[in-house]
């Protein structure tokens, strides 16, 4: 007599763990989507750079342009609810000018003194002041095989990049790229726990209107240099309009990039989402090599498979630790 309710138990008991793990392979999906749309800046942005663009300008449009595209979006998610953005006012201006604007402008300053490889290597450092965010704050404690893979991924990613043989020269470079890092770190975290009930194209697209501000605002009193150029830019080895390259960063390299990063940090929560975002260098590694003909050595390449075993030990760990 028993036995159909202990029945009927056991199946409802086992849809919330269906629902979530569907969740987690979706937020997989779109921290995927987002770390190969982020990894194409770097083509967009050097190209724009060559032609004589400044740092500063190039983020401005990047900023500016992808807002115009999220906006028709994210004003028919909000359905009238504007009451939502005024509830997370502060969220956004935090969203905006740490995890837009400073995330961005700190990247471009410290390349500038300090290599490409060691800014990006302590940048993407930041994924580790995430877990002391959870651990501190949320009271989650690092797992031994978290801590074990993302260390992993860590050191894949420094195989990846090259780092190591150079000098630690540029101190000035080496702050700016630890900025970066804290500024990637409150990217993930405001992400991911957002209680305000604002759509996630919505939030970057508000982030994206307000890190422009702040960075304009810095251009107008003379702190950011600002110089652009309207002649054909070099691309993939071809000639091709300026404004090609700069729609190309704005719709895939920024509004995709950004929304489906925020997607994928909501149903992740931010410690395994920030680990998949490793990729977003392999990606970029890819791209060159398929666009630019820059093959990627023996070592870059155990060094991705070093970076995707390391997500898997943590991906794995958190899908346990859930279960």
């Amino acid at each position: 007599m028993t036995a159909a309710p202990v029945a009927a138990t056991t199946a409802s008991s086992t849809l919330p763990a269906q629902a979530a793990a569907a969740t987690a392979r979706g937020g997989l999906v779109y921290a995927l989507a987002s770390a190969a749309a982020f990894g194409t800046s770097g083509i967009f942005a050097n190209a724009l750079l060559h032609a004589g663009w400044t740092p500063g300008s190039a983020v401005i449009a990047r900023m500016l342009g992808a807002a115009l595209v999220l906006a028709p979006i994210a004003v028919a998610q909000l359905r009238g609810r504007w009451h939502l953005l005024w509830r997370a006012r502060w969220r956004a201006l935090a969203f905006g000018v740490f995890a837009m604007a400073g995330c961005q402008l700190g990247f471009f300053a410290a390349v500038q003194t300090v290599p490409v490889s060691l800014a990006l290597l302590i940048e993407y450092s930041g994924v580790l002041l995430v877990v002391a965010w959870a651990w501190t704050v949320g009271g989650q404690r690092p797992r031994l095989r978290t801590a074990l893979g993302g260390l992993a991924a860590l050191a894949g990613l420094a195989l990846v990049l090259g780092v190591g043989g150079e000098g630690l020269t540029g101190g000035t470079g080496l702050v700016w790229a630890a900025a970066a890092g804290v500024c990637l770190a409150v990217y993930f975290v405001l992400a991911a726990h957002d209680g305000s009930g604002v759509p996630a194209l919505a939030l970057s697209w508000v982030g994206m209107l307000v890190g422009a501000a702040a960075l304009g605002a810095a251009a107008l009193v003379g702190l950011l240099p600002m110089g652009v150029t309207t002649g054909d830019v070099a691309l993939a080895g071809s000639a091709v309009p300026w404004w090609s390259v700069v729609l190309g960063m704005v719709a895939i390299a920024t509004a995709f990039a950004y929304g489906t990063g925020i997607a994928a940090a909501r149903r992740l929560s931010a410690a395994p989402a920030s680990f998949v975002a490793l990729t977003e260098v392999l990606f970029a590694a890819a791209w060159a090599w398929v666009l630019l003909g820059q093959h990627l050595t023996a070592v870059q390449l155990v060094g991705g498979a070093v970076v995707l075993a390391g997500i898997v030990v943590v991906r794995s760990d958190r899908s346990s630790a859930a279960g």
